[in-house]
């Protein structure tokens, strides 16, 4: 018979352990909450300076947690796409592929509404960022394979007609008609609708 391996004894964390990684953690939940607030209020690019104002934490304290500004938003990020994400992995409710392009549409209404001052915020700083440049591709693709998960052969064999419903459905255009236009959100939606429908209207129903 094999000997058994020697019991380790872990040692119990202290009270005080205890209480500083509880702390960190309230530190780290404010400082991320300051940062919606403030894009949320209008300010598209916080400096780290406003964000600790805003959390009522110091500047060190910040950057303990978040070594830039960068890791800050893939945090914001994180938290926005765990709320989104049980919306975008709804089953569909209509077997039928122009049904589900407009359910698709309707979904991402609500969703690019939510989403839409971070997602400004983030343009602002893509340049200047290597990986909000890197996220801001893969939202594109992702807006892409959902889209493309939906359409039929043949609207996809037509690169223009798939190209210009990509655009239609993408948040780049919720933006500009939410905000460069003035339409609300009913309205956003509604005009979306119907340009989908005009771009399909040469396809027949099968």
């Amino acid at each position: 018979m094999s000997e058994k391996p020697p019991l380790r004894v872990v040692p119990a964390e202290s009270p005080e352990s205890d209480g500083r990684r509880a702390r960190s953690e309230r530190s780290k939940l404010q400082i991320v909450d300051a940062l919606f607030r403030l894009i949320l209020d209008g300010n598209l690019d916080p400096s780290a300076a406003s964000v600790a104002e805003e959390a009522a934490v110091g500047l060190r304290t910040v950057f303990r947690h978040f070594e830039d500004m960068d890791s800050l938003y893939r945090e914001l990020t994180a938290r926005l796409e765990a709320e989104i994400l049980p919306i975008v992995m709804k089953p569909w409710s209509s077997a039928d592929w122009r049904a589900r392009l407009h359910e698709l549409v309707s979904r991402r209404a609500g969703i690019y509404e939510r989403i839409m001052p971070f997602k400004v915020a983030a343009n602002l700083r893509r340049y200047q960022s290597d990986w909000l440049m890197h996220d801001y591709q893969r939202f594109l693709r992702m807006e892409r394979s959902g889209l493309h998960g939906i359409l039929p052969d043949e609207v996809l064999a037509d690169k223009g007609l798939s190209a210009a419903l990509e655009m239609v459905t993408g948040f780049q255009t919720w933006r500009r008609i939410r905000q460069d236009q003035g339409l609300d959100p009913q309205e956003a939606e509604a005009m979306l609708l119907r340009t989908v429908d005009a771009l399909l209207a040469d396809i027949e129903r099968g």
